[in-house]
């Protein structure tokens, strides 16, 4: 039987590694869906509830393995809703390739079903490397080129394949005009600064007394490497959300996120350091950096693109941050006092005090900050943890603890709802060996989570370790925006809006023969954990928390107070409880020991 072109689409990403291939069926793609057939399900295909949830999976995978994910849509409605999880990958910069079906050759310009120009809907989300195969000898350099693309320059590319060419007999471009041949080898390389640029910043470093260093994603495979220049430098080590994972929160000098999620210690190393490096991050809030002018910078960044545009930096070093800094490390004096150092240590601790003390109070009914400081204890040391954005994102960030083998991650840069679940869907396929718990809020599960458990339901024999913990923060509320409504807007939260139904979560698990527990005491929150992660298979547990409690920023400004005071006198319907959360939350900065109120 001859080679049709889906068929040899298929073995090509099998040459390239590719194990699993994230997706939802559609005719744009039957040529694709029956070559799959003839595959054996090799590439496996991974079959979500929405293109987006495939999208979002693949960028999951991506994000956990360092591998390309891979996802695959119909034509039209189908390529349109891969969008969302394309930007995602395009934004926290991860390489994902999308494969998309387009109506016959025949019918294009003709306003058919489901015709829509794919070029323009893709050319900025996939900027990097979009193209459509019209015949089969233009496929090897197509396909390879945008998998190197996607690994060389971390981003989404898009091969669109008419479903008449994906049907066709395969022929490979022959030795003569106006073919392109290709080859399938991605040698690794190293990107370093030269030495001059290594000098200059390490004389940057060498004569700074209060040095921070903020690290990113982009310094994730350098973790013996920060730790080693941040105890040379005496530094403070401040972690970009994408970036929570880079670094152990159990050594003393790291002060955890930073920015509106952040910490105060986070916030009073930018604030007091006359000294910058920043390795691997592109954190876009200037006025969480020292103030222009107060600190002298030194930025390592893989990307010549991105470098230099956060902070007036002196020198910026383009390079891998790993080789970058086993070069810098010995060019670093080691004598420097211990009085800065020691500042930041004792922050960090006074902040864990204050944040145990938070997590501690009293709420109606469930403190949510206690839910995520319940978890920290219990998670494995080989967790890989999703949050999605909202609130939940706040206690994510200041609560959990990252430590030994643990990963993490969120939609960093889109910021977009509904990330959680198909990431960890995603991670349990690139690591089926590892727990995987994902952190939503209600607002997040409603629109994407519960669909997506049907995923989690259909695939969960596949993982060598079945637990995925799918915790939701069941407060009725859009949190996070009602949250900003106060502080950014003073306006009062405004309930047709904000307010959505309490959906039995749990229950609707267990109808998918999953573990479900639903939670509405705080004495049963630590009991559920233990559950769920004893679970044999994916489980949901539900927690019924305030949404009075205040996500209260590391420093808030007095205009976000002055704000929020606008709002509760306008008539917010939950002024009462907002007062008074939020008195108890900030009241515990000024609190010592075990006091709490």
């Amino acid at each position: 039987m001859s080679t049709k072109v889906g068929d040899h689409i298929l073995r090509r990403l099998r040459e390239w590694g590719v194990e699993e291939v994230f997706g939802y069926p559609g005719d744009g793609i039957n040529g694709l869906l029956a070559a799959w057939g003839r595959a054996e399900d090799e590439p496996r295909f991974v079959q979500a509830r929405h293109e987006e949830m495939a999208a979002l999976q693949a960028v999951g995978y991506a994000k956990f393995s360092g591998r390309l994910g891979v996802c695959v849509a119909t034509s039209g409605p189908g390529a349109i809703h891969l969008l969302n999880g394309l930007y995602d990958a395009k934004l926290d910069h991860v390489p994902v390739l999308a494969i998309v079906g387009q109506t016959h050759r025949t019918a294009m310009g003709g306003s058919y079903q489901q015709e829509v120009d794919l070029h323009t809907l893709f050319k900025d989300v996939a900027s990097d490397f979009v193209e459509t195969v019209t015949v089969p000898e233009q496929l090897p350099n197509v396909l390879d080129r945008a998998i190197r693309t996607a690994y060389a320059r971390r981003c989404p590319t898009a091969v669109i394949i008419p479903g008449d060419v994906q049907e066709l007999d395969y022929s490979p471009p022959t030795h003569e005009f106006k073919m392109v041949p290709s080859s399938l080898d991605r040698s690794a390389w190293t990107a370093l600064p030269s030495e001059d640029a290594l000098q200059r910043a390490a004389e940057v470093l060498n004569t700074g007394d209060k040095v921070a260093i903020l690290v990113g994603q982009g310094a994730s495979g350098a973790r013996a490497e920060v730790e080693r220049i941040a105890e040379l430098l005496g530094a403070g080590v401040a972690k970009a959300l994408l970036g929570k994972d880079v670094l152990s929160d159990e050594l003393p000098y790291v002060t955890g996120s930073i920015g509106l999620l952040g910490t105060r210690p986070s916030y009073e190393l930018m604030r007091d350091c006359d000294t910058l490096l920043t390795i691997g991050s592109s954190f876009p809030y200037t006025q969480f950096l020292p103030k222009f002018g107060a600190a002298r910078g030194v930025q390592i960044d893989i990307d010549p693109h991105m470098v230099g545009m956060r902070y007036p930096y002196e020198v910026n070093l383009v390079g891998d941050a790993r080789a970058t800094l086993e070069r810098l490390i010995p060019l670093l004096s080691p004598d420097r006092g211990r009085e800065w150092f020691d500042t930041v240590c004792d922050n960090v601790r006074r902040w864990r005090e204050v944040m145990e003390r938070r997590a501690g109070l009293s709420a109606d009914p469930v403190n949510p900050e206690y839910v995520a400081r319940a978890l920290d204890p219990l998670l494995p040391e080989n967790a890989i943890v999703t949050s999605d954005s909202g609130s939940t994102a706040n206690w994510y960030a200041r609560h959990l603890t990252m430590r030994g083998a643990m990963r993490s991650s969120l939609s960093g840069t889109l910021a977009t709802m509904g990330c959680a679940v198909p990431y960890a869907i995603g991670a349990k396929f690139a690591h089926p060996d590892r727990p995987a718990i994902a952190l939503v809020g209600d607002g997040a599960m409603q629109m994407n989570g519960m669909a997506e458990l049907i995923t989690a339901a259909k695939y969960r024999h596949r993982w060598e370790d079945p637990r995925l913990v799918v915790a939701v923060w069941n407060n009725r509320d859009l949190n996070q925006v009602t949250w900003e409504l106060r502080a950014m807007g003073g306006a009062p939260s405004f309930l047709p809006s904000q307010e959505i139904p309490d959906v039995q979560y749990a229950a609707f698990a267990r109808s998918l023969g999953l573990t479900g527990i639903r939670v509405e005491r705080p004495e049963d929150v630590e009991g559920a954990w233990r559950a769920a992660l004893e679970a044999d298979g994916p489980a949901v547990v539900e927690f019924l928390t305030d949404p009075a409690v205040p996500p209260i920023p590391p420093h808030a400004t007095w205009e976000q107070m002055e704000a929020t005071a606008a709002a509760i006198l306008k008539g917010d319907a939950d002024r009462g409880s907002v007062v008074k959360q939020g008195l108890k939350a900030k009241a515990q900065e000024f609190l010592t020991g075990g006091e709490k109120r």
